[in-house]
């Protein structure tokens, strides 16, 4: 993994062979954005399966049990990292299945199963990343400026990015925008992250502060705000970075248009609404301190890592398989409803193997 914290300063790889290694990661931001969360937890139990010593099928589910559990416990807004673990267990289930009854089995098999599921993730979140890009683009101003908030690019998911993957590809079709990156705090992942992005990949940008973003919104010129999701409630409340909903109520008072890019395995229609979203509530030393280096007196400090944007602010929800429009309660359920396995080509053979023993 690409150590998120050490950026823009330091480029920082870490390798690991152990899933609790994993969790750790996830849990202290080696690694975020819920895609790539997603990612990195199926690995992690693809991992751990893997280096299972467990001599049974049964005592391989237990462990399976442990692994996930360690993994679910990470991070709770993400509703990718849950999505990811319940296709892994699925997955597991199902090759257990076919491998024979309990106690027995082919335990080979579903170990290898279990990494290819974990592919399998990784290379349909990429795919996932340039439909979102293709469906968002068409959204797009011609030319002008458009905000985002925190980092939704290659660093977040496991392709070009969402949000940030809509941006990349408007302007790679001819579109002239300048993105506007607020700072993101209390993590600074707009300033650290998306425009260290943007920066590498040649894209006009322009950093501002956190509260700069209403001032913009109305005197700016943007033409659009495009965001990623954390959890998108069946009503099409939002959870996503902290800092969005005021940008929500902002950009509608100015009449700009709000998308949030995000892909259907970040729907959870299991909830009727944003007030049944966890929200994670991190260290406050990350408000109090920067880089370890005090920043405030020894005072209490708050520090929810999201908000819920509710629907009513929201233009659009711009997903894989298309772009869902008010009432989001229907156009959620039948985008979802729509959403078929969608295996590339090179993973048939091994799938096929694997679903015949």
């Amino acid at each position: 993994m690409l150590d998120q914290r050490r950026l823009p300063v330091e480029v920082v790889y870490h390798t690991y062979t152990y899933y609790g290694e994993v969790a750790g990661a996830i849990r202290e931001m080696v690694i975020r954005g819920a895609p790539a969360i997603g990612v990195a937890a199926a690995m992690g139990v693809a991992l751990g399966v893997q280096r299972s010593t467990a001599r049974t099928l049964d005592e391989l589910k237990a462990e399976l049990a442990a692994i996930c559990d360690t993994l679910a416990r990470t991070r709770p807004t993400a509703r990718d990292l849950f999505w990811a673990l319940e296709r892994m267990k699925r997955r597991f289930a199902e090759t257990a299945g076919a491998a024979g009854v309990a106690g027995k089995g082919d335990l080979a098999g579903i170990r290898e199963a279990m990494v290819v599921e974990a592919q399998q993730i990784h290379l349909e979140k990429k795919t996932d990343d340039e439909a979102i890009g293709r469906f968002g683009a068409e959204l797009m101003p011609t030319d002008g400026q458009v905000m985002t908030q925190c980092n939704t690019g290659a660093l977040a998911t496991a392709g070009i990015g969402s949000a940030l993957g809509v941006i990349r590809v408007a302007i790679a079709q001819g579109r002239k925008l300048r993105v506007l990156v607020p700072e993101t705090r209390p993590y600074l992942q707009g300033a650290r992250l998306t425009a260290w992005e943007l920066a590498e990949a040649g894209i006009p940008l322009t950093l501002i502060t956190d509260n700069m973003a209403g001032h913009f919104l109305k005197t700016g010129g943007v033409g659009a705000v495009v965001v990623g999701a954390d959890r998108i409630a069946a009503n099409g409340d939002t959870a996503n970075k902290i800092g969005t909903y005021q940008i929500a109520v902002l950009a509608h008072e100015n009449r700009v248009p709000f998308y949030v890019a995000a892909p259907t395995s970040t729907l959870d229609l299991s909830i009727p609404s944003g007030d049944h979203i966890p929200i994670e509530e991190r260290p406050p030393e990350e408000v109090t301190h920067f880089q370890g280096v005090r920043i405030a007196p020894d005072v209490a400090a708050a520090n929810p890592a999201f908000d819920v944007t509710p629907a009513r602010f929201v233009t659009a929800i711009i997903t894989e398989r298309g772009v869902s429009r008010a009432p989001y309660s229907e156009s959620l359920r039948r985008l979802l409803e729509s959403a078929g396995p969608n295996y590339p080509p090179r993973f048939e053979a091994r799938k096929a193997k694997l679903e015949a023993r």
